[in-house]
């Protein structure tokens, strides 16, 4: 009986057992009820998927294994927790992907069933706004997130990220800064869409004069291949040499393609298949000056549970 009485008493030391498994069973409801939201603050700091998971099954460790007793307020203090742990392992990412083979484009996520990912507004979720985060250091990352896309008062931001007040507001806003900097008012789904569709026709046919129509004139081309896959190691920019690129790479890659319309981040985009095994996930940045950016998720790390995500679909 001793054996079953630990096993349903994860708190600390000092909390007092509970046999029937009722205080574990209101923790596990409690986390449930908020693990989107910890999901989408760990995966918009990060920009990876598989790293926000396990940032957030470790949030449920500790939460298990935490005195819950005196936790008036079980989502503030796992959102505090998750953004903590999120803060450190992003500071370790940023390590690690100094070392990464070519351009390091952010993990894709499935979000047709919650635009919003888990936050009360969609900030941060698209690929292109998570790419100019990643420019951010953790801890500015963190205060936007939390104040761009779950509407946290600065006061509480600061007490999640042990500042000041008047620090936090300042986090905030050299972040609003650098995404004004770095990107232009982004076009309409509507528009995003029919620019995605010519652009995709024209990147088959490889037809140059389409190619350029379309194109920013700054537009750069980023292949996130991790080394795995033959992508261009360095991101491709300008509007003539972006749509020479695309033109000369047409007759080797889209004849025997498959091409599934589908929703990555919030926005339209295109899963490209090869004898029915994923090969690039394509996704663009449209202002109304045209594509901004171009950005080909070919790595199979993220590729491939992307794909395993959707749940079936005409092409």
């Amino acid at each position: 009986m001793q054996a079953d009485d630990d096993r349903s008493s994860p708190d600390s030391p000092g909390s007092a057992p509970d046999s029937s498994g009722s205080s574990l069973d209101r923790a596990a409801r409690d986390f449930i009820a908020a693990r989107r939201q910890l999901f989408g603050i760990a995966y918009r700091v990060l920009g990876s998927a598989a790293e926000a998971e396990d940032v957030v099954q470790e949030a449920w460790v500790r939460w298990q294994n935490t005195d819950r007793s005196g936790v008036r307020e079980p989502l503030a203090f796992l959102t505090t927790v998750t953004t903590r742990l999120a803060v450190d392992v992003a500071r370790s990412a940023r390590v690690r992907r100094e070392s990464y083979v070519g351009p390091w484009l952010p993990e894709p996520v499935d979000t047709r069933s919650d635009p919003q990912l888990g936050a009360e507004r969609a900030e941060a979720v698209e690929l292109a706004v998570l790419l100019l985060l990643e420019k951010l250091n953790p801890v500015e990352r963190a205060a936007y997130v939390l104040r761009e896309a779950f509407d946290y008062p600065y006061r509480r931001i600061a007490d999640i990220l042990e500042t000041s007040e008047p620090h936090t507001r300042q986090l905030v806003s050299r972040a609003r800064g650098h995404l004004a900097d770095g990107r232009r008012e982004p076009a309409g789904p509507a528009a995003h869409r029919r620019l995605l569709e010519v652009f995709l026709g024209a990147a088959r046919t490889g037809d140059l004069a389409v190619l350029e129509d379309v194109l920013a004139a700054d537009v750069v081309s980023y292949s996130d291949g991790g080394g795995v896959r033959g992508a261009s190691r360095i991101p491709v920019v300008g509007r003539t040499r972006v749509a020479g690129y695309l033109a000369a790479f047409a007759p080797r890659f889209w004849p025997a393609a498959r091409v599934r319309w589908t929703e990555a981040n919030a926005r339209p985009a295109v899963l490209v298949s090869f004898d029915g095994e994923p090969a690039a996930l394509l996704s663009v940045d449209v202002s109304e000056r045209g594509i901004e950016r171009i950005m080909w998720v070919m790595n199979p790390a993220k590729l491939l549970p992307y794909a395993a995500s959707l749940d079936g679909g005409e092409d």
